[in-house]
Order: C-alpha cells, then structure tokens, then sequence
C-alpha cells in the first residue's frame, strides 16, 4: 500500500536528487533536499485539506489528480509562479528575471531580497484569509472550543475576515514595513508597497475564492441533477446511465480541487523565498515535495484518516495562520526557516493528538456502555 502510493514520488525524489548534484554540486543537493522537506512541512495542511474534497472522487479522478494535476501544480505553481512573483515584485520581466537568475545571482538576490516585503505582504494576507474564514464559520467538530465557539458566533458579522486582514494589513504597514529589512543589511520605509501588496493579495484571495464557490456551486446542481436522473429511473423501471452526469460532477470537482490546491500552494512557494532565490533550485525541491503531498493526499483518502483524526483539518488551518503572521513579521525580521517549519509541522501533530485521545475517549465511553448493556 505505502510503496504504491508513494512510488512514483520515490522516483522521482531520486531523480531530482541526482539531477541537483550533477549539476549543482553538495550546494545544490542539500539547498534542493531542504526544499523538499520543507514543502512537505508546510504543505501538510494541504493535503489534509486537498484529502477533504479527493474522498469524494472516484479512483479514475484521483488518477488524474496524480497526473494532470501534479502537472499543473509543479510546472504552474512551483515553476512559473515563483518567476512571476519575482518579474512582478522586481518590475523586470518573466524571461529577464530567468536570464538574472541564470547570468548574474548576486544581482538576482539583491532584486528579490528587496522585493520580500512586498512578496511577504502578498502572501501574508492570502494565507491569513484562508484562516480567518476557516475559523470564523461554525463546525461541528471544534477542536479549541474555548476559542473557536465565540469566534463562530462572532463569524456571523458579514465581512469580518476582510475587516480583521485590512487592519493587520494597516498595522503591519506602520509598523514593520517602516524599517523593512532590505539586501545587505540595511532598512527602508515601504509601507506604501507593503499596502498595495497586501491588497492585491487580498483580492486575490477573493478572486480564487469566487472561483472556488463557483466551481463547488456546480458541483452540488450536477450532483442534485444525478440524483434526480437516478430517482426517475428507478420509479420508471430502468437502469439508468450516469456515467456522463458522474463524470461531469467529478470534473467540476477536480476544478475545484485545483483552485483549491493552487491556492494552498502559496506558502510552499513563498516560504521557499526564505532559503534561496535560485529559480530552478526552488522549482525542484518544491516539485519533489509536492510530489509526496499528492501521495499523502491519496494515502489520507484511502486510509479514511481524515475521518478517524477530527481535528487534523484544525490543525492545518491553524498552521496556515501562524505562517500568515510569521510572513508578515518577516517583513522587518528575519525568521530562521526551521523554525517557520516546525510550528506547521507542531501544529498539525497536536491536532493529530487531540483525535487521537477522542478516539480513546469514545471506544472506551462505547465499551463501557456496552458492559452495563450485557
């Protein structure tokens, strides 16, 4: 089961490998093998999240999750997002920032470290987004009652999440941006880009998450028009075809899927920043680490893990919004990337805890009942 699942991310984790130290030497090796792990740390909590939604699907659509979609999240957002993100932050060019970071690396590095307040700024308030939605919408787990009641209750209010991004966004620019942490050392007042970045981040979260709505809106009209299909046949005495509806609804919700791992994958890539601003060293480490992520979204599928461990999509959320938070410190300090790692990563294995002492908690409620019943 486990080397089915991960084999092909096995493979390519070797290859990658190889590829690094021929090419590169030890530098490249261990830079790109760093990498690795720490999209997986950081993009735990996507697949968990990604595990949610790819239960739903058949084997022949988690298929082409694994194919098409691992594709288009390596070469669309682990390749050519950096590259976007650095022509966009540097006001160079796609191809000329390539030829930068191939020609002239000091001079490379200086644009993009210039550049991180604003590449901080923009992910900051995504990710941010991402976690205030999450806790402010009622659930029927609660893994932190004590905080996570009120702040449903509180969640009720239109538009808070917005309300709460703009004014850390306003904060973050007065305070930290003011003396942002600039290429050798020095300090410069960018509270301006640090505010222009933010929002376009924040309109961008709005944006993808439209599109998310809209995608999951079709995705329920084709799964109500299956059923309806599946009911009137049955009343009427035949067998009925639904392989073109079935297929249709799965195709809306590997869209779905998509703009949804696509969304999550910004912190993988922004956190990358922090190591290295080498384009094709961040492009393979990212895409062997997003490789695992793929095979452990799968895995999580089909152990059912996800329905076991209650609190895990919790956790995840949680260590989406403390990578927000350390994003936007970053923006006047710098914070080793272990430490940015591990807090994801310690995150996640409380809430694992924490279902797992549910677990214990109720088989033994349930054997307990079952012992006064007998």
């Amino acid at each position: 089961m486990l080397l089915k699942t991960f084999g092909w991310s096995l493979g390519v984790t070797a290859v990658g490998f190889a590829l690094a130290a021929l090419l590169w030497g030890w530098k490249g090796f261990a830079v790109v093998a760093i990498l690795s792990v720490l999209e997986i740390s950081l993009s735990f909590d996507n697949a968990v999240v990604n595990a949610g939604v790819l239960k739903k699907l058949n084997a022949f659509w988690q298929r082409i999750f694994l194919t098409i979609g691992i594709l288009i999240a390596v070469f669309g957002m682990r390749l050519v997002f950096p590259v976007v993100i650095v022509a966009i932050s540097a006001k160079i060019g796609p191809i000329e920032a390539v030829d930068l970071a191939l020609a002239d690396p000091d001079k490379y590095q200086q644009l993009v470290t210039d550049a991180h307040p604003a590449i901080a700024a923009f992910g900051g308030m995504f990710l941010l987004m991402i976690f205030l939605d999450f806790i402010f919408e009622e659930r029927e787990y609660k893994w932190l009652a004590w905080l996570e009641r009120p702040l449903a209750k509180l969640g009720k209010v239109d538009m808070l999440s917005v309300c709460i991004a703009l004014i850390v966004l306003l904060v973050s620019a007065m305070t930290f941006a003011v003396a942002a942490h600039q290429h050798g050392g020095h300090h410069a007042d960018k509270s301006a880009t640090v505010l222009l970045s933010g929002v376009a981040g924040l309109i961008t979260y709005l944006i993808v998450g439209g599109l998310s709505g809209h995608f999951e809106n079709r995705l329920e009209e084709e799964e109500e028009r299956e059923h309806e299909v599946e009911e009137k046949a049955k009343e009427e005495g035949r067998d009925p075809s639904l392989v073109g509806l079935a297929g249709k609804a799965a195709f809306f919700m590997f869209l779905y899927l998509e703009v949804l791992d696509a969304s999550f994958s910004f912190d993988g890539v922004i956190g990358a920043f922090a190591i290295t601003n080498h384009i094709f060293w961040m492009a393979l480490g990212l895409g062997i680490g997003a490789m695992y992520v793929r095979s452990l979204t799968v895995y999580l599928v089909r152990q059912g893990t996800l329905d076991d461990y209650v609190y895990l999509e919790h956790g995840a959320h949680y260590a989406i919004g403390a990578l927000a938070v350390i994003l936007l410190v970053t923006i006047k300090y710098e914070i080793n990337e272990v430490v940015t790692g591990l807090i994801g990563v310690a995150l996640i294995a409380a809430s694992f805890w924490s279902s797992v002492r549910r677990n214990r908690a109720l088989t033994s409620a349930r054997n307990s009942a079952g012992g006064e019943g007998g």
